[in-house]
């Protein structure tokens, strides 16, 4: 606007227009702001930082067990990480050692020469391969089925990027595109979408009569899984069984896994091997015939530290 256009207006209506003017200046000056405002908190990124959630541990009450969930959220600072002992050990040992606030067991063992049946991979490397373990190579009941066994199920953690990616699939699958294995252990059978016992070589029926269930497939024991939900959070299940014949099978285990929003959700190594760490206590799934609670030593496990902050 000319300088000359404001030489000719009174007094009292110059006031006015310079009123309007700063009054004017406000309002857009308060609405840039509440515009980028808004756009702060529609950054991803940003939003992650401000609604990042705890570890949520939950006991579900069923009518033939207590089940344990540990629900670590997809935008949390948490990292799953894996461990393996050359001797067997507690859930406690793993936690002291490892200073973790959360400890699950994993994988499969040899409980006669305390070697594993399970891969696990840590930082991009296998420290624990089931083809090292003799017994589990050269034995001739094994034999038709090693095949199967070498593939079997197990979690993985992707770095893709700078995006931390879990997922549940077959050993031998390979890793997605512009992503890089970190850790993965392995269990199975894969409970969810599918339920894969025949295919993974943990069930065999012939001409309707089973002819192999080391699992257990429709009994009731102690279990341990591992799942995804649909929001992409991890959740740790262990089922602790409330008296020596109670607990959950593998059928009932996914049905109550669908009711939790889960996807994808994989078997761990179960039974008298079921155990779980948090925040300082310890539980476990086994119960003697006398009632007592097993506390037996473990080949592997999840854990979980604090963050550093």
């Amino acid at each position: 606007m000319e300088l000359e256009y404001f030489e000719n207006i009174p007094l009292n209506n110059m006031k006015r227009i310079i009123i309007k003017l700063l009054l004017f200046h406000l309002l857009l000056t308060s609405c840039q702001t509440r515009s980028e405002l808004d756009n702060l908190s529609n950054n991803p990124i940003n939003s992650k930082q401000v609604q990042s959630r705890p570890l949520v541990h939950k006991i579900h009450e069923l009518p033939t067990a207590k089940v344990h969930t540990l629900l670590i959220p997809s935008e949390s600072n948490f990292k799953i990480d894996v461990a393996v002992s050359e001797t067997l050990k507690t859930v406690e040992d793993f936690a002291q050692e490892t200073e973790a606030i959360a400890v699950l067991n994993g994988g499969f063992f040899d409980p006669v020469n305390s070697q594993t049946t399970s891969y696990v991979i840590k930082e991009g490397e296998a420290i624990a391969d089931p083809s090292n373990n003799p017994r589990l190579m050269d034995n001739p009941q094994l034999e038709p089925y090693l095949k199967q066994i070498l593939n079997r199920s197990e979690f993985r953690r992707y770095q893709c990027n700078e995006l931390t990616r879990y997922a549940i699939t077959y050993h031998q699958e390979p890793v997605p595109e512009n992503c890089q294995l970190t850790e993965s252990i392995g269990g199975g059978p894969q409970l969810l979408p599918n339920l894969s016992a025949e295919e993974e070589a943990f069930f065999e029926s012939v001409n309707g009569q089973v002819t192999r269930d080391p699992l257990g497939l429709e009994r009731a024991n102690a279990r341990t899984a591992i799942a995804i939900t649909s929001s992409g959070d991890v959740l740790w299940i262990m089922v602790e069984q409330t008296s020596p014949s109670t607990g959950l099978s593998l059928l009932k285990l996914r049905e109550f896994l669908e009711s939790l929003d889960v996807t994808s959700a994989m078997n761990l190594d179960g039974g008298s091997s079921s155990s779980f760490f948090y925040q300082g206590d310890s539980f476990y799934g086994k119960q003697s015939t006398d009632g007592n609670v097993i506390k037996r030593p473990i080949k592997s496990v999840l854990f979980i530290v604090k963050p550093v902050q």
